[in-house]
């Protein structure tokens, strides 16, 4: 079964470029609700909430001789 984020793509792979990704999904989801949409605010919060935990609490770097075996 393929995953929503494929973790070991080289772009996902400096720090930087995951805090980001998350930045934008959680504030986009404050902006949408101070412009008084709780749908999309719920919606990019939860994408938020789960990029972080995908990007900073499961992310496990690849090794440089590690194959995929999938």
């Amino acid at each position: 079964m393929d995953k929503l984020l494929d973790l070991h793509h080289p772009f996902f792979a400096p720090l930087w470029r995951r805090v980001a990704i998350i930045a934008v999904c959680l504030g986009w989801g404050i902006f949408e609700f101070v412009m008084a949409s709780p749908f999309w605010g719920m919606l990019f919060t939860a994408l938020g909430a789960y990029c972080a935990w995908v990007f900073l609490v499961g992310y496990e770097p690849r090794g440089e001789g590690e194959n995929k075996t999938e």
